[in-house]
């Protein structure tokens, strides 16, 4: 029986460092060379990525198994959607040819189509089925198609990724976009696995917390998150986690990416607020890790922190991460913005957003 556990263990040792080496969707590693780099970066310590505050604490093997057991085996009602969920299809033309005020689609999760000031921009485009390395690995998107086709986008001018973890940074996804896109915009380090796939340095740009790039009319903001980062075990904390400001010479969106709750938003607010619109993280959240997701009431908190005249709650109605019900991420934002007194937008995944009308996307598609 020992020889035989023993033998087990070195199989699935073995198994896992083939399947990591050879599956390209893990992405790339930082080398020494990088780290030599990242370390005059003020959040780079001891060879990893740190937040503002020490968060997420490191539960060990033991602790991270109880975990997983729980997320596994815990049945949660009306986890998931009785069946798949509407979008509201675009058309291609529409897309191709908008010459319109800043409008944004939303895909579901935290993927969006912005399109400011003639240029097409996607944030955390992540179009795949499953948030996993491995379609096996993960539970299927809540709904059966996208808005639009990622073949029928057109060419677009940026692509801005807030931290490399797999329902924000999708390996298929990059794959169908990589000939189509300019650049790309990430916190330090993600490029690597921007490379790993094919993708020029010459257009990948990494930008440090607080540190700007200009494209166009357009300026993108590294902004601060409290998140972690890592896509296999044994490379957390190797790259950088982020949330991101986008502004013209006339408008203002804040993007969260992933964060726990934390002061880090009130600075953003302050430095860069008041915001048109803020996309706010709501949704994946448990009290295991409340350091690096926020619970729906600190997503309007948080909106309120950043200055923001309206909120979308985001990083739900797409995939299955957490314990919570599937609409319970907005259905107590809602309570709570009205408690704030803050206009919240919760349009349909697919529903153009027309920028100045923002809070005119209000819906209950949920319930439907």
């Amino acid at each position: 029986m020992l020889l035989a556990l023993i033998v087990l263990s070195v199989v699935t040792v073995i198994s896992y460092l083939l399947f990591v080496s050879y599956y390209p969707s893990f992405g790339g590693d930082v080398s020494k060379a990088l780290q030599t780099k990242y370390s005059s970066s003020r959040n780079y310590k001891n060879g990893a990525f740190v937040n503002q505050k020490e968060v997420p604490e490191d539960l060990g093997f033991w602790e991270t198994l109880k975990i997983a057991r729980k997320f596994f085996f815990t049945k949660v009602p009306n986890g998931v959607p009785s069946g798949p969920i509407g979008v509201q299809r675009i058309d291609s033309a529409q897309v191709v040819d908008y010459k319109g005020e800043t409008r944004l689609v939303w895909f579901g999760h935290s993927a969006f189509l912005l399109q400011m000031k003639g240029k097409h921009i996607l944030i955390d485009p992540m179009f795949g089925e499953v948030p996993a390395p491995h379609p096996i690995l993960g539970g299927k998107r809540f709904n059966k198609e996208l808005p639009i086709a990622v073949e029928k986008l057109p060419n677009i001018d940026a692509v801005i990724i807030s931290h490399d973890h797999y329902d924000h940074l999708d390996y298929e996804s990059i794959l169908k976009l990589k000939d189509k896109v300019k650049y790309f915009y990430t916190p330090l380090a993600v490029g690597v696995h921007l490379k790993a796939w094919g993708i020029e340095e010459a257009r990948i740009v990494e930008l440090d917390w607080w540190q700007h790039s200009t494209h166009g009319d357009l300026e993108f903001i590294c902004t601060p998150a409290q998140h972690f980062s890592g896509r296999k075990l044994g490379n957390g904390q190797s790259t950088l986690w982020s949330s991101w400001v986008i502004r013209s010479d006339s408008e203002s969106i804040f993007f969260s990416g992933d964060s726990g709750y934390g002061p880090h938003f009130k600075e953003i607010g302050e430095k860069f607020g008041p915001f048109d619109l803020a996309m706010m993280e709501c949704g994946q959240y448990n009290e295991s890790w409340p350091d690096i997701h926020m619970f729906p009431e600190e997503t309007i908190q948080a909106g309120k922190d950043v200055g923001a005249k309206a909120v979308m709650p985001i990083h739900w109605g797409a995939f299955k991460l957490a314990l919570h019900s599937w609409t319970d991420p907005v259905e107590r934002a809602n309570i709570q913005a009205k408690a704030l007194q803050i206009p919240v937008v919760t349009p349909k995944i697919g529903a153009p957003i027309q920028l100045q009308h923002a809070v005119e996307s209000h819906s209950n598609w949920w319930k439907n």
